[in-house]
């Protein structure tokens, strides 16, 4: 919540049911948020909500949207899960001052280890599907996006890991911290 401040605009990206963009407008003042989503029941479920959202397929490029004119683009784990993560990222670059992503990271430990000893697709609390109804398509882990944005010129501008062990994920965040928080900026 403290990157996003009072009085500015705000577009998400895969805003499914609006409960992000219902928090942000209940804890901060002056928002003004939009929300896309393809699904038509989570659609729906935000409209009930008295939340401006439209349906829109993101792999389709975001050209209604003028350069900039948002504050913060949101993709709260939704990159991962579009067809095209370079354009919908380019996209919102472009759109938003600021774009913040998080996703749930591929290398953390638990994930590997369920892979390795178990050799089945990971489930976790970040991860709760099942191979044949993840709508993760892009497994992506903290070094892929760190190189990611490198190669293509996204400017990281914070990082923040979740996890339960602090000390060994500020050391090596993509082993140890099963959720990142991205901000981008150009």
């Amino acid at each position: 919540m403290g990157l996003i401040p009072n009085n500015c605009s705000i577009l998400d990206l895969g805003s499914a049911d609006g409960a992000l963009i219902d928090l942000l407008t209940g804890q901060k003042q002056n928002i003004k948020a939009q929300g896309i989503e393809i699904n038509a029941e989570a659609l729906q479920q935000s409209l009930l909500k008295g939340i401006n959202a439209v349906q829109q397929d993101l792999d389709g490029g975001l050209s209604d949207f003028k350069d900039k004119s948002f504050d913060f683009v949101i993709l709260n784990k939704t990159l991962q899960a579009t067809h095209n993560p370079l354009l919908v990222l380019k996209e919102a670059m472009r759109i938003g001052h600021k774009v913040l992503i998080s996703f749930p990271n591929f290398g953390y430990w638990v994930v590997r280890s369920q892979l390795f000893f178990l050799g089945k697709m990971p489930k976790s609390r970040d991860l709760p599907y099942e191979w044949y109804d993840t709508p993760n398509i892009h497994l992506v882990t903290i070094s892929d996006f760190r190189l990611f944005c490198k190669k293509y010129n996204f400017q990281i501008q914070s990082q923040f890991f979740y996890d339960d062990e602090s000390l060994l994920t500020s050391v090596w965040p993509n082993l140890f911290s099963p959720y990142a928080l991205f901000v981008l900026s150009n």
